[in-house]
């Protein structure tokens, strides 16, 4: 399998000129052919007309096929929605996430990643390259308005990058949440210019709005409703990652010359939090010291990593939320509970 790239932000102008790939020879004959890449779709040759009468000694011209340039990796981007950055281990927090911790290990920290701080602008962003409002998603699609840079319609100038890899020879995936399509685009009629597979993506597995039920999905494959498996232990992380795995392994089967692009996108850990009771168990008793002492703990953590300077110190805690100190044992058991 070709070596592999996992980062949250690309630049796709980077990731499309490994060496000095700017043109690819497609035809091998004595008139070769540049690829030009800086043009989406990319343009078939021109040939000459064919002049010979009798078919018999015409010679056809090559097929045409777009490829990737040459070391083109296969690329997964994983996006965790409403995590904190002192969250996972990776970066000083108390979750346990092994696979990242072994990814960061070989790759790089970001420390300086910048969100809108909502769930649909940092996706067109992230998706796009693009500060949201060019996109026209100031904020997330249920709370559209009309005016223009929060009207949640994505205008047909501003293509996601999985378009620009998709035309360049890579096989494209989504799978999980989307939430870049508008309510009001959400149904049989379309129009479907906003869905995961007009933007750019082979493939989509995974719901459309910005939550649903982690045991009782509402499912999408493409533009098509699906019904949820049949299992008594289905919870739908696990199902969206295993079609993650089974659609890598066959794309690979059958043209594994062909990069991939993976967009993985889980419904964790944005509400509803249903976390399977084992995870939750996982965790009990380790928040009961409450967020304030968590707070102390992760940044200590974090400045021993040198994730973040030696001098960094704590934002002033909100007014509106409560000292964990003054927090009744009610209050503390249920607020300990939701953090497992």
């Amino acid at each position: 399998m070709k070596k592999q790239l996992f980062i949250p932000i690309l630049s796709v102008a980077a990731l499309l000129a490994f060496g000095n790939q700017s043109a690819t020879a497609q035809d091998e004959s004595s008139t070769a052919y540049k690829m030009d890449r800086t043009i989406l779709p990319i343009q078939p040759p021109q040939h000459d007309p064919i002049t010979v009468m009798d078919a018999r000694d015409a010679k056809k011209p090559p097929i045409f096929q777009i490829k990737p340039p040459e070391g083109a990796p296969n690329v997964v981007v994983v996006l965790i929605d409403d995590i904190g950055f002192g969250a996972t281990s990776t970066f000083g927090g108390a979750i346990e996430t092994p696979a990242f911790d072994r990814l960061a290990k070989g790759g790089l920290r970001f420390n300086r990643f910048h969100t809108t701080a909502l769930c649909s602008p940092t996706r067109a962003s992230l998706l796009s390259g693009r500060n949201h409002h060019e996109v026209n998603v100031g904020c997330v699609m249920e709370i559209a308005t009309g005016f223009p840079g929060n009207q949640g319609e994505r205008p047909n100038d501003a293509k996601y990058f999985a378009e620009t890899l998709r035309h360049n020879g890579y096989s494209t995936a989504a799978f999980g949440k989307w939430h870049e399509t508008p309510t009001w685009e959400v149904s049989v009629s379309g129009p479907y210019f906003r869905w995961p597979t007009h933007s750019g993506f082979d493939k989509f597995y995974g719901f459309i709005g910005g939550e649903t039920n982690q045991w009782d999905p509402v499912i999408f494959d493409g533009v098509t409703r699906v019904e949820k498996k049949d299992d008594p232990d289905y919870h739908f992380t696990m199902d969206m990652t295993n079609e993650a795995i089974k659609w890598m392994k066959f794309q690979q089967a059958m043209t594994p010359d062909k990069p991939f692009f993976i967009y993985y996108a889980t419904g964790a850990t944005h509400a509803p939090h249903h976390a399977p009771k084992e995870w939750i168990e996982k965790y009990d008793g380790k928040f009961d010291s409450g967020w304030l002492k968590y707070r102390e703990e992760t940044l200590a953590r974090q400045k021993e990593m040198g994730i973040v300077p030696k001098n960094t110190k704590l934002a002033p805690m909100p007014k509106d939320i409560k000292d964990w100190e003054k927090l009744s044992d009610k209050e503390r058991e249920l607020f300990a509970l939701q953090i497992e």
